[in-house]
Order: structure tokens, then C-alpha cells, then sequence
């Protein structure tokens, strides 16, 4: 082995640091939950907490493998300030906080309306703080005065490449992610980024995710050993992280990556940006790709949505399995459509921002609160297996609008990685749902870190994505087209409920 790369890869619930070879390879990785520092009722990101294990996780590793580079990749939505002594200036806070009704309606009173702001800047309304813009403007009358003493604002992954090299910088795949802060028909920074003071805290111009931010400062080469010539990556968006290796496979378009876990994730890489008139005021939005090509992307909770459910099934049955898929049990319930399963638990963060959580049976409502407390049980749920029947199929519909949201073609490959590749029911109901498009699942376990590994080694070596293509496989498996007709209508009656 010539080198090693470190990744760091921060999840909004696991962080992780991670360490490849220079085949791409994982050789180690390790990983930790930080809980949230409260600070005045309100959650926040640990980041001293962090930074600390990073550097303990890194040190560890230079002792036994040649780290010659490091890549950042992080979840979306989130920013840090840094003062003018260099130490950040405002609390990084969670962008699940819901700051209310009022808070959005003078967001959009004094930067335009959602669907205005959608069509220039690729950004959908989305509750809490899930805008980038939103969650600025929220610290800007939270901490007045602090946001005043800001010397530099920096997105997620560009902070963490400040503190390993104290140097600034800005790339396209975060800016770029429903932050409402990058004007996309114009290319340049937003009408809100103005408006919030966000462009004369930031350099200017956008850089690429291997683009080499600095070397690791005097500080961090003393306390984790690393050589000071060691070199930071500007850092990347973790879903624009994941298409990277499937870029350097298949190409940059032709297929929509379907990345699930606690929100599934459909990207759908297309040569042009534009939104359909009906399609502005829904849940589907771009985000820029590493290479700058617009990525048509629908999200919603789903694995959140499973997990909650789930509970609830397995404490009244009391039970913890999960029913394997049974095609007989899924296709009569189809064939009756009297039982709808429906989102959202989390309102207004996926396809069906006016869907109330809750089961329809036989024309009577059963909200999730009266469910999950015991006060009602809907007749589908007093059987384990056909409540996870249920509970499947629902997944099944609202992926099925989302790929349809984000434009994919009839003969485009579906790539399915995440949580999701283990549950053999959805795989074959998406597939039987989908005549006209071939559905796989993928064997990348962590796709998002291989991406950023691979921007640290083109980097070191000056290559190109497609050059890497030879150093890791991916395993495409073609999920097995089924007969199930009794999908379509189904669904139809599906929809009529989600509002």
C-alpha cells in the first residue's frame, strides 16, 4: 500500500471515520453517536465533542496506516460560524427544529414566495430547518449579536476542512443542496444569500470536492501524528457522495440511484435544469452534482417511517422478527385496497406534505397517535405479518412518486442501496411496479464514504473519476420481474387519501 486515505463521514445520527487503501478498499472504520448539547432548549451539534474524537480516531490511525489525504462528507441543511478568533461564534443547531408557522411565513415575506425561490434556486419548502437559508436566518434573529462578530460562514463539510487546515472554502455539491442559497438559473450565489449577509462571508467562487483545500495545520499533525504535507479535500455532500462510485461505472446519467436508510434518498441525474409547472410547491428539488450536472431528487422519511411503525407492531405482538415476504398475503391485500397505510409522521419533510399519519381500514380512520398509544387498533395490525404487509406496501407507493417526481425515463436503471436492500418485499413490489425499467440492488455497503474516498485519491493523483472505475467492483443484481397487476390499482386508491 503506496497510501491511505482518512474519511470523516458525519450522519446526523452515526459519525464515523473511516480509512481506505489506495485501491479504494476499506481497511478500517470506526464509529460513534454523539448526543446533542442543549443550549437554551434548543439541540445542537457537539462539535467540541467531535472534533475530539476525529482527532483521537486519526492519530490512531497514522500509527498504522500511511494517511497521506482527507476527505469530509456530511448530511445536508447544516452551517457553522466562526468568530474573528477563530473559534465558532454560534451554536450549530439541528436542523429538525420546527421554529413555526410564523418563522416561515416571514421567511418567504422577505425573500419570495416557495415556488419562486424553488424555480431559481432548486430549493423546495421543506418544514424545520431543512433550507440551509432558513436555518442562517434563524441564528441571525436567535443570536444577534453574535452573528454580528462572524467572521467567516461556513457550510458543514468546509467547516471541518477549516479546523483540520484553518483555511476557508466553498464547493458546489453543498451549496447546492436545497439550501436556497445558490441561484441555479443564474449560476451565481441567491438573491436570499444576499439578503442574509451569506456571500460577504464566503469566498466567491465554488470549488470541487477534490479540489485540495490546504495541509493539515502544525496543531493536527502534533496531535494525531499525521505528516504536515498531509492534504484536506474541500469536502462533499453525502448523497452527491453516494453517485460517485455509479458515475465512474455507469456514467453521469441513465440511472436513478434510490439511497435508502432514515430518509431514502432518489436521484435522478439529468442533463437539464427546469421544473414542470405543476411540480413547483412539491417535495422534489435538484441538487448539484461533484460535476456541476443538475441531480432531480425526491425525498422522504422512509426508514424512519419503517423503524416507528415496526415498534409498534413488534411491542403489541411482542414480538421482534421480521415477516419474510409472502406474495400470496401482499397480493390479496392489494386485490382488496381497504387497508392504505399513510405518511407522514414527520409532516411536510416528504411526498405528501398534507398526509396525515395514520390507517385507513375499510373506510374508518385510525390515527398514529391513537395506534402507537394503544387507544385503537386497526384491524390489519391485530395480524403481525399483515400489518408489515401493510406497512411495505405504503413504502412501495411513496417511493413509486418519488422516482416519478424526479423524471425517471422508461428504460433507465434503478439502483437501490441503503437499509432497504434487505427487505424483499419492497425490492420485488418496486420492481413488479416498474414495466418499463429494470430495478438492482447494488453491494456498496457505505457508499457515500467510498465517494469521498475516491475525491481524496483523485486529488492525490491528479485523475479523473472515470479513471478510478478499475479499482473497486460494485455488484449490480437484477431484481426478478414479478406479475403483479393488482399494484396499479391499488395505488390508485392509495392516493386518493394522501391529499
Amino acid at each position: 500500500m503506496e497510501y491511505a486515505i482518512a474519511v470523516i463521514d458525519i450522519g446526523m445520527t452515526n459519525k464515523k471515520v473511516a480509512v481506505y487503501d489506495d485501491a479504494l478498499t476499506q481497511i478500517d472504520a470506526q464509529y460513534r453517536v454523539f448526543p446533542p448539547k442543549n443550549v437554551g432548549g434548543l439541540e445542537a451539534h457537539d462539535l467540541e465533542a467531535m472534533e475530539g474524537w476525529f482527532i483521537t480516531r486519526l492519530a490512531e490511525a497514522a500509527k498504522t496506516y500511511p494517511i497521506k489525504a482527507i476527505a469530509v462528507t456530511t448530511h445536508g441543511a447544516t452551517f457553522t460560524a466562526i468568530g474573528r478568533d477563530g473559534k465558532p461564534s454560534l451554536p450549530c443547531i439541528y436542523y429538525t427544529h420546527e421554529p413555526g408557522e410564523e418563522f416561515h411565513r416571514r421567511f418567504y415575506e422577505q425573500f419570495g414566495s416557495p415556488e419562486e425561490l424553488q424555480a431559481r434556486t432548486g430549493t423546495p419548502y421543506l418544514k424545520a430547518m431543512i433550507n440551509t437559508a432558513k436555518g442562517i436566518f434563524f441564528a441571525r434573529e436567535k443570536f444577534p449579536e453574535d452573528f454580528q462578530n462572524t467572521a467567516h460562514l461556513l457550510l458543514y463539510p468546509q467547516y471541518w476542512g477549516y479546523r483540520f487546515t484553518g483555511k476557508t472554502g466553498v464547493e458546489g455539491t453543498y451549496m447546492g443542496c436545497h439550501s436556497y442559497l445558490w441561484d441555479q438559473l443564474a449560476g451565481r450565489f441567491s438573491p436570499v444569500a444576499e439578503g442574509l449577509g451569506v456571500s460577504s462571508l464566503m469566498p466567491g467562487e465554488l470549488s470541487n470536492s477534490w479540489d485540495i483545500l490546504g495541509t493539515v495545520t502544525e496543531e493536527l499533525a502534533q496531535k494525531t501524528g499525521l505528516p504536515r504535507d498531509t492534504i484536506v479535500t474541500l469536502g462533499i455532500h453525502d448523497s452527491n457522495s453516494s453517485l460517485l462510485p455509479h458515475f465512474a461505472k455507469k456514467g453521469e446519467t441513465g440511472f436513478v440511484l434510490n439511497s435508502t436508510g432514515t430518509w431514502c434518498v432518489i436521484m435522478n441525474p439529468v442533463k437539464r435544469y427546469g421544473f414542470a409547472p405543476e411540480e413547483l410547491g412539491k417535495v422534489v428539488f435538484f441538487n448539484i452534482s461533484a460535476f456541476r450536472g443538475p441531480v432531480k431528487t425526491a425525498i422522504f422519511l422512509g426508514g424512519q417511517e419503517f423503524e416507528t411503525w415496526s415498534k409498534v407492531l413488534m411491542e403489541f405482538h411482542k414480538r421482534e422478527d421480521l415477516p419474510p415476504y409472502d406474495k400470496a398475503r401482499y397480493r390479496s391485500i392489494l386485490e382488496k385496497k381497504n387497508c392504505f397505510l399513510l405518511p407522514e409522521l414527520t409532516p411536510g419533510t416528504g411526498q405528501f406534505p398534507r398526509s396525515k399519519s395514520r390507517i385507513v381500514e375499510d373506510g374508518k380512520a385510525y390515527a398514529f397517535d391513537d395506534i402507537s398509544r394503544g387507544r385503537a387498533v386497526p384491524p390489519c395490525f391485530k395480524d403481525y405479518e399483515t400489518g408489515f404487509a401493510v406497512l411495505r406496501i405504503s413504502l412501495v407507493m411513496q417511493t413509486l412518486t418519488a422516482l416519478e417526481r424526479t423524471g425517471m425515463a422508461p428504460g433507465a436503471e434503478v439502483f437501490t442501496e441503503g437499509g432497504f436492500r434487505k427487505n424483499e418485499a419492497y425490492n420485488a413490489l418496486v420492481s413488479a411496479s416498474l414495466p418499463d425499467n429494470r430495478v438492482f440492488l447494488t453491494d456498496i455497503a457505505e457508499a457515500t464514504a467510498l465517494g469521498a474516498a475516491m475525491t481524496a485519491k483523485m486529488a492525490l493523483t491528479g485523475k479523473g473519476l472515470a479513471d478510478l472505475s478499475g479499482d473497486f467492483e460494485v455488484e449490480y443484481s437484477e431484481v426478478a420481474k414479478s406479475n403483479i397487476p393488482e399494484l396499479f390499482p391499488y395505488r390508485e386508491a392509495w392516493l386518493t387519501y394522501t391529499g
